[in-house]
């Protein structure tokens, strides 16, 4: 069992030695007093709530993993797992990229084959060509179920709420890959009867809002019922927890192990989290989502002291406001303090876009 916390992290690579990967990032304000023994208060609210949920035994998939993965994508998550390591069973640290350059390209790579030789002690097994491959189908299948989802979100009336798509999204990085794109296929067609006879879960004309920015790990549900219950509807996030973990295909192509494991490093280069610069994709990633799902506004999402984000919500704002498409920015933790404020702001927001 590998947990880890970042889409960073190939899956590809632990189901090829028959692993389990589930996701340990955690979305709720939860031994904030214990994590602050370790943490400065103005520590992203993510890093502090998976130690939160670790100190207070809370969380049986941090317990009971064989090996957690840390990554350094920030500088807050770099530290921070100096001190986690120690807290868990058995801890690997993988380095990354900060530019998409030839060098970045080499680091990831490298880093992939020591991630794939750990596994590979840890689970008394060489990976083999045909192991990898299957790893890839696998995840491969289940982004393209989860594709086949949001581009029914695209339809008007919506058929499925923000909040309901943000779950199943969440849950894929816990349930079984295989029942899980089993499960989300069936929900698709129950939508596609929907969407044939003409039921939405909003009716037409609400204003079509797109999440852009941090990711929402489970049990993050603060923003949605706050922009859906103000009269929008939620047709998309961009998000690592939505379509910016999830847009890429890996190649199944290759003769050896290490052909395989080039083809996850192109595809998991492609991910454009704010860590790198520059990062132009992102924005190109955002107008093309915006305009694919018809959206009326984008609300840019971002967690108090996750600096990567805060600042490149500056240049989101540009961007799409250039387009003639409204932007709103909003700061927030996971704590309930704000909600009122949240929702003064966002209806607001979403009135603005409905005259």
């Amino acid at each position: 069992m590998v947990g880890s916390f970042c889409v960073y992290v190939p899956e590809e690579l632990v189901l090829a030695i028959d692993g389990v990967a589930v996701g340990l990032c955690a979305g709720a304000e939860f031994g904030t007093e214990e994590a602050e023994r370790y943490l400065p208060r103005n520590t992203c609210a993510l890093i502090k709530s998976f130690f939160g949920f670790t100190l207070e035994k809370v969380c049986p998939y941090t317990a009971t993993c064989d090996l957690v993965v840390g990554e350094n994508t920030c500088d807050g998550k770099k530290k921070s797992f100096e001190l986690f390591g120690g807290m868990v069973k058995r801890f690997w640290l993988m380095d990354m990229p900060q530019v998409k350059s030839s060098g970045g390209r080499a680091l990831l790579a490298e880093e992939y084959r020591r991630f794939a030789a750990e596994l590979e002690q840890l689970a008394g097994q060489k990976i083999t060509v045909e192991d990898l491959r299957r790893g890839i189908e696998t995840v491969n299948a289940k982004r393209a179920a989860i594709h086949r989802l949001n581009r029914l979100r695209a339809v008007s009336p919506a058929p499925i709420s923000g909040l309901d798509a943000l779950l199943i999204q969440q849950v894929s990085f816990y349930d079984d890959p295989v029942r899980f794109t089993g499960s989300v296929n069936a929900v698709c067609d129950e939508l596609e009867a929907r969407i044939a006879a003409g039921v939405g879960k909003a009716e037409t004309g609400r204003p079509r809002i797109l999440i852009s920015g941090c990711p929402m790990a489970v049990p993050n549900w603060k923003l949605p019922p706050i922009v859906e219950a103000a009269g929008a509807v939620i047709v998309g996030e961009e998000s690592c927890v939505g379509m910016r973990g999830l847009r890429h295909e890996a190649n199944t192509d290759g003769a050896t192990v290490n052909d395989l494991i080039d083809n996850l490093v192109d595809r998991y280069l492609r991910i454009d989290c704010a860590t790198f610069t520059p990062n132009h994709e992102r924005l190109g990633h955002i107008r093309e989502m915006a305009a694919g799902l018809a959206a009326d506004g984008v609300i840019h999402y971002a967690l108090q002291f996750c600096t990567p984000y805060q600042i490149e919500a500056v240049k989101v704002e540009g961007e799409i406001e250039d387009v003639g498409m409204p932007v709103l920015r909003i700061d927030t933790d996971y704590g309930s303090d704000d909600v009122e404020q949240l929702r003064t702001r966002v209806e607001a927001f979403v009135e603005w876009i409905s005259q």
